[in-house]
């Protein structure tokens, strides 16, 4: 009974999918905390958010990502389906584990916080590139994505043009 619950569970899941999913959030995450948070650049949407409380309320990225794509989950989740949602968890959890590990160790890039706009560009490149990875593995890296997507899949629109709709 429980090899058959844990092989149903894991349905859908390849292990190259998770190593996808790994190395988008860790490049991800590594530019939110390298780039974004240190040069106080910030983004639209759940990202945009969840520094914005980092940076008033002092809550870790590390807790409070699970908690706001929570409720952009679950919309996705009537729409995208259960193997959607198993791979956005281990993203979330993959994204949050990063977060924590960047931020127990030392800057890893110069300060970009008088190069705003590279800043900018180099930090929106770390977030494509690890969020791209993940979304190509059928999961989602945060609310944002997944709102994304579901508007995709209702509208049957190209995501770049979802994506637009949800900042």
């Amino acid at each position: 009974m429980k090899k058959e619950y844990i092989k149903k569970l894991l349905k859908g899941i390849t292990w190259k999918k998770v190593f996808f999913i790994l190395l988008g959030a860790g490049i991800c995450s590594f530019g939110i905390h390298n780039i974004h948070e240190r040069t106080e650049i910030t983004e639209g949407g759940v990202i945009g958010l969840m520094l914005l409380i980092e940076h008033w309320l002092e809550i870790s990225p590390a807790i409070i990502t699970p908690l706001l794509d929570s409720s952009c989950y679950l919309l996705a989740f009537k729409y995208l389906g259960i193997n959607f949602l198993k791979l956005s968890v281990i993203s979330t959890i993959s994204i949050s584990l990063f977060y924590e590990l960047w931020e127990v160790l030392p800057w890893m890039l110069p300060n970009l916080s008088n190069c705003p706009l590279l800043a900018a560009i180099l930090g929106g490149v770390f977030v494509g590139v690890g969020v791209g990875m993940i979304v190509r593995q059928g999961g989602s890296s945060g609310g944002d994505d997944a709102l994304a997507l579901s508007i995709s899949h209702i509208t049957k629109w190209p995501l770049s043009r979802s994506y637009l709709q949800t900042f």
